[in-house]
């Protein structure tokens, strides 16, 4: 095998042996195989939208299948076999349809014309000789911005499937998945067109994003400012990690007036600002963290645990009995909920000891999306013209297990006390619970929400720099990013799209990036990588 789509790839430069994430080497390698089996479809799909043929179904399942591959998804080997084998069924027929329509669909090799082999051990066979190290007679950096096209697609379709989910979609979002993906196997285009289509990636992950927003926003209201307890409360327990609203809304709604009490763990914290679920009163609390104690807060969390998408890593614990996934996700040796029906893990739930007593351990506040935000705009404005307020700071991204991370604790403790952190995504997990006060009653740390919630971040600093009448690179704002994953590769395309310069990227930078190509980020978008809390904050403020 060989992965290195994360920030904690072994050594920095890839794992080689098994994911350091948890992943096995057949997993890896069927990963590959579906992701070359999509890039064939995608090359059909391209052609059919030169003709008028499409297909929604198509559509829906190409990002389901992308988004398996994002890391910490899916471990499972047996449902990436039978993704491959679906993903080559609707590739002919797809093909049937383009053809039927008159379009070229006469691919005499590749990805188009690839056929699955017949047992696993073969297709794992085959999904060896496709990864990236299949490009070994590839320019390196012809390579480099091919993957990053890849990994910013994968982040495109997790967003993009998290809106479908709540009915929110838009052809054109389909229509760069299947060009970007296509076009990845083209080796002939020039570093030019493809950083034309790296950015074309940030663009259209800022539209689904969009999407996501609407979704999230029309069906359980626009986020507001709310104190979440830290704590337990005495009682049977559910908590619920990952991504998804609509999965922890079925759940709120299943387990009404059944004695249980449900928790959010990691990016799930932020659904407690949201109307439509906080009116559930069994919907109590934040249990732990998101990265770095997660083994031990699910060892000893006393209920059950309801895993959505990507949030866990090297799940073979003794306390798989307890923990259910749902959606994508999904373990060998953990059950998987694919109806809907939650039936299971109430009733382990409530087999389960709960709390036995009531626990404080504070609160935290969340709700700072953009129209809560922006409600106070006027107030931030004033602050700011009056140097009550000198500099924001977005503090935002992933979080990981690999030392290093502590540089975002230590840079928010070291703002200093006339400045403001917006946080956003599981990195604010090294801080969140930080009091850092208020400047003239806007609170000195505001939550902005999920990852996906960074639609918010941006349309607060276009908002701000409108009422400055500046653009948002002549704000008194900066932007210190974490990275883990694919869905913080393809907002960083979106930032860099919208022509944000200066942003600072960390703990370490992506081995997927080689130095000619970070030497042409560099060049474009003054992009550099974190040193030291003192060093970036005197650079900053000077």
């Amino acid at each position: 095998m060989f992965c290195y789509q994360c920030e904690q790839t072994a050594k920095g430069e890839g794992c080689t042996v098994v994911g350091v994430c948890g992943k096995q080497p057949d997993v890896a390698e069927l990963q590959d195989l579906l992701l070359y089996a999509v890039k064939g479809l995608s090359q059909i799909a391209v052609e059919g939208q030169k003709v008028g043929v499409r297909d929604a179904g198509i559509d829906r399942f190409v990002c389901e299948a992308v988004f398996s591959t994002l890391t910490n998804v899916d471990f499972d080997a047996d449902r990436f076999v039978k993704l491959i084998r679906k993903t080559v069924m609707h590739r002919n027929v797809l093909k049937a349809k383009v053809d039927a329509a008159g379009g070229w669909t006469d691919f005499t090799e590749g990805p188009a014309t690839f056929m699955p082999a017949g047992a696993k051990d073969e297709l794992v066979a085959q999904g060896e000789k496709v990864g990236v190290e299949s490009k070994s007679d590839v320019n390196p950096d012809i390579v480099s911005l091919q993957e990053i096209i890849v990994y910013g697609i994968k982040g495109v379709a997790a967003y993009a499937d998290h809106a479908a989910i709540l009915g929110q979609e838009d052809e054109k979002v389909y229509d760069f998945i299947y060009e970007g993906l296509a076009a990845s196997l083209d080796n002939d285009k020039s570093a030019d067109e493809f950083l034309g289509l790296v950015l074309k990636c940030g663009e259209i992950n800022l539209r689904a994003m969009e999407l996501l927003d609407a979704g999230n926003t029309g069906t359980y209201g626009h986020p507001v400012p709310t104190e979440v307890p830290l704590g337990a409360k005495a009682g049977k327990a559910i908590l619920v990690s990952g991504h998804d609203l609509k999965d922890l809304e079925i759940l709120l709604k299943q387990t009404e007036g059944k004695g249980i009490n449900v928790y959010t763990h990691g990016e799930m914290l932020p659904c407690h600002g949201y109307p439509e679920l906080k009116k559930y009163s069994h919907f109590y609390g934040h249990y732990g963290t998101a990265w770095q104690n997660q083994k031990k807060e699910f060892a000893e969390f006393p209920g059950a645990i309801l895993m959505t998408t990507n949030c866990i890593q090297k799940p073979k614990e003794d306390y798989n009995e307890n923990i259910f996934t749902t959606g994508l996700a999904g373990w060998p040796g953990v059950s998987h909920i694919a109806d809907k029906d939650f039936t299971p893990v109430i009733e382990r739930a409530l087999k389960l000891p709960g709390f036995s007593e009531d626990t404080d351990k504070g609160t935290v506040m969340v709700g700072f999306a953009r129209n809560a935000v922006m409600n106070v705009a006027g107030t931030v404005i004033e602050a700011v013209k009056n140097k009550d307020l000198r500099h924001l700071f977005l503090v935002a991204g992933c979080d990981g297990a690999k030392p290093g991370r502590n540089y975002y604790t230590e840079f928010v403790e070291k703002v200093p006390a006339d400045c403001v952190v917006l946080t956003l995504a599981c990195g604010k997990f090294r801080f969140f619970d930080k009091k850092l006060g208020d400047i003239g009653g806007i609170p000195r740390l505001l939550d902005v929400g999920q990852c996906n919630d960074a639609y918010s971040a941006i349309q607060i600093a276009v908002a701000l720099a409108d009422a400055f009448e500046c653009g948002v690179n002549d704000l008194p704002l900066s932007m210190i990013l974490s990275w883990y994953e694919q869905k913080a590769v393809a907002i960083l395309l979106t930032l860099l799209y919208l022509g944000i310069r200066d942003i600072r990227l960390g703990p370490s930078l992506p081995a997927f990036i080689t130095s000619n190509v970070l030497n042409i980020l560099v060049e474009k978008f003054n992009i550099a990588p974190i040193s030291t809390p003192d060093e970036d904050l005197k650079a900053i403020l000077g």
